[in-house]
């Protein structure tokens, strides 16, 4: 059995580029918020210091202060990003991780280094601006995503009415309706016939106007009497049933 076309694309044998197989990488997790002010920076975002002790055991001191342009970019409805930053270093203990690449609009996959070291940069929050923002994104997950809204003034896209046509249509046909009296349905089926020797299709406005019955009352004696038409060309309209008719059948 041979492969399919996508099968052999997704095992298809790739190079993998190995130069930088043997460097050192951090794996560092840091904010949302300063991934995304990253990605929008075109150069450097900060500088990162290293402070070594002599004491043994103890982890050096990492810290990391961003740049003016990155600390004091202004987005509507959030405070500034804070400035300065600890790493929080871990181990990597008995995993081995390594750092892939692929450029872009290519297929080119490379080695980046091998993970030689864990941290979580966390913000150095003294003057209580990163506080501030997550008590500003928790408020706006709280937020309802539905909300009623006071309308205070008039909405310039949207005029009021005092009545729809739809509603002004039906009020009238119901007062029509009102003022028509149902008649002896012997005499209603001889005014049907009359019409239906004239003309063999009618509309029910029509025959609503020749006989002057409730639109209700008309319908119940049309259904015992014709055959209301579905399909073109006569779609919409009533005729009568080929046992009352004293015309020739065209539909056959």
């Amino acid at each position: 059995m041979s492969a399919s076309p996508t099968t052999e694309k997704l095992h298809e044998a790739k190079e993998l580029d190995l130069t930088l197989s043997g460097r050192g990488v951090w794996l560092v997790k840091v904010p949302k918020y300063l991934s995304q002010q990253w990605q929008k920076s075109p150069g450097d975002v900060g500088k990162l210091r290293i402070s070594r002790t002599d004491i043994p055991g103890r982890k050096p001191e990492v810290t990391l202060k961003l740049n003016d342009e990155i600390s004091q970019t202004k987005i509507p409805g959030q405070p500034p990003v804070p400035k300065d930053h600890k790493l929080m270093l871990t181990g990597v203990g008995d995993q081995n991780l390594v750092v892939f690449s692929q450029s872009v609009g290519t297929d080119k996959l490379a080695v980046e280094g091998k993970v030689i070291q864990r941290a979580e940069c966390r913000p150095d929050d003294k003057d209580g601006i990163y506080m501030k923002r997550k008590r500003i994104e928790v408020m706006k997950m709280n937020q309802p995503k539905r909300e009623v809204i006071q309308i205070k003034g008039v909405v310039p896209v949207y005029k009021p009415k005092s009545d729809h046509e739809f509603n002004i249509q039906h009020q009238k046909k119901l007062k029509e309706d009102g003022k028509r009296t149902r008649d002896d349905k012997e005499k209603v089926q001889n005014m049907l016939f009359a019409a239906f020797e004239k003309h063999q299709y009618y509309n029910i406005s029509d025959l609503v106007r020749i006989t002057n019955q409730p639109i209700s009352y008309l319908k119940e004696i049309l259904k015992e009497i014709c055959i209301y038409n579905m399909k073109a060309p006569h779609k919409n309209m009533w005729e009568l049933r080929p046992e009352y008719r004293h015309y020739k059948d065209t539909t056959s």
